[in-house]
């Protein structure tokens, strides 16, 4: 089998999908190579990840991928996400095709540049953790 249960109950019936007008911060990644892009919104609230939701355009393990994120990140603190990684996600989902690894990466990815979002519109320094590509690296923060 090339996909275990779990990526194709996550596939099959993802959760948290949709949008949160009032989110506090949103990110969203891509990889031009495949395709696929991730979008994700977060509520924050005391530094505590409220709500979480997703919209992905890809294939069945980017989907899937996203669903898992939002589930390992819901009800955690700020401090707790950031220490989100691909692998983490992966292993939940009993893992992935080789070939399918870079669409946990988009996941962590998302999380992250929703949480860079999140500092920014706060007008906060964005911690290190959060920036995806030091080209990108956030002017408060160098």
């Amino acid at each position: 089998m090339l996909y275990s249960e779990k990526v194709m109950d996550h596939f099959n019936h993802p959760r948290n999908v949709g949008e949160l007008p009032d989110a506090d911060g949103v990110g969203q990644v891509g990889n031009p190579v495949c395709g696929d892009i991730m979008k994700m919104y977060l509520k924050i609230e005391d530094g505590v990840i409220v709500d979480v939701k997703f919209k992905t355009f890809g294939c069945g393990s980017a989907i899937a991928t996203s669903s898992m994120a939002t589930e390992m990140i819901k009800g955690k603190t700020i401090g707790e996400a950031l220490k989100l990684t691909n692998a983490a996600v992966a292993e939940a989902l009993d893992g992935l095709p080789a070939h399918k690894m870079h669409c946990s990466v988009l996941a962590e990815e998302a999380v992250k540049a929703a949480l860079a979002d999140y500092y920014t519109r706060r007008g906060e320094p964005v911690p290190p953790e959060c920036v995806i590509d030091p080209e990108d690296a956030c002017p408060l923060c160098g």
